[in-house]
């Protein structure tokens, strides 16, 4: 028989139904009902419809031998947990009904066993399948619950060990280059700040990605107090992963921290000017500066210090090119550009 496919959240029906034309007449009502029917009258269709799940069975009374019971207790066998397959059995009024119903209890113990006895109103037995459907429907329902409770269990334990990583990291890099508890205190909590900020941006925007503006407002928000400017930003709003806005945001924690040591933001009337932008030639490429401006006459240090060494390593692992450090005389310089399709969630 032809399946008619039918649009709807429901389940479809399998009918098994080898004798006379009870299957076609089962099917036919069915389908006026707008429901979904495969018909199996021979065992390897019923093998075949088998494996396509059905999510009730149907089946008269001269259908049960002890081969087509086998083959059903099989596939119930195989069902998952939150699965409880509705099995109709179509009896006729002279059928032994409590040897069958015993029988079939204990062949079939992970089936919802309905009886109905023949001749049965059409009405009747829709009514009786299309709440069983519904009975299926809430049974996935409840697995889609559950698969999504888990997917969100595993989503926050890795992210929580991403979290406790980056910390850790972070402290034990600051505590290589501190120099006294203060300072080793004061720069933790500075770059837990930023990275906190961070995941406050990806927390509010919902989802594996980012507004990078969103990122970088809130790093620098902080000092851009009193309605006083001092780091100057621009650029399109785009969107970036995750662990792209979070390494962003580190990177601008680390120079805004140079600078207010050192560089322009040591000085009352000194600034910064941080520009981003993608280029228009149809490239996709992400290009992002740094430009201190009056601060103190800058001198290239001797060594290189935690945070120089992060931001050449993370904005370097980001946008897949080294980025361009210059401690120019009048203001420390920074430029990098990469492929913004390395900056994008995976999907």
């Amino acid at each position: 028989m032809n399946d008619v496919p039918v649009d709807s959240e429901l389940d479809w029906v399998l009918v098994l139904a080898p004798f006379r034309k009870d299957g076609d007449y089962v099917a036919a009502f069915l389908r006026e009902q707008k429901i979904e029917v495969k018909a199996a009258k021979v065992d390897g269709e019923l093998v075949e419809h088998l494996a396509l799940s059905p999510g009730i069975i149907v089946i008269t009374h001269e259908a049960l031998n002890p081969q087509v019971i086998v083959r059903i207790t099989t596939h119930l066998a195989e069902q998952p947990d939150w699965s409880e397959v509705p099995i109709i059995v179509l009896l006729e009024r002279t059928a032994p009904i409590e040897r069958i119903r015993n029988q079939l209890l204990t062949s079939w113990p992970g089936s919802r066993l309905l009886f109905y006895t023949r001749p049965i109103a059409p009405l009747e037995l829709v009514n009786g399948i299309q709440s069983n459907l519904l009975v299926r429907l809430r049974q996935r329902q409840v697995r889609d619950s559950i698969e999504r409770e888990r997917e969100l269990r595993l989503e926050l334990n890795h992210r929580v060990k991403n979290i406790l990583a980056s910390v850790t990291s972070i402290f034990q890099m600051t505590r290589r280059g501190a120099t006294s508890v203060e300072g080793l205190t004061s720069d933790f909590a500075g770059r837990l700040q930023a990275l906190s900020n961070v995941h406050s941006a990806v927390f509010e925007a919902g989802g594996e990605e980012v507004s990078l503006s969103a990122v970088i407002d809130l790093t620098v928000s902080p000092y851009n107090s009193a309605g006083v400017s001092r780091i100057h930003v621009s650029g399109p709003d785009i969107v970036v992963s995750r662990d792209a806005g979070t390494a962003i945001a580190l990177c601008l924690h680390e120079l805004i921290t140079n600078a207010i040591k050192y560089g322009a933001l040591s000085h009352p009337y000194g600034h910064v000017d941080l520009l981003w932008s993608v280029a228009a030639n149809g490239s996709s490429e992400l290009s992002l500066s740094w430009t201190e401006v009056g601060g103190p006459a800058v001198q290239e240090p001797t060594r290189q210090g935690y945070g120089t060494r992060y931001v050449r390593s993370a904005l370097g692992s980001l946008f897949g090119t080294v980025p361009e450090i210059i401690f120019a005389p009048g203001g420390f310089r920074l430029s990098v550009s990469g492929s913004l399709s390395r900056m994008s969630a995976q999907k």
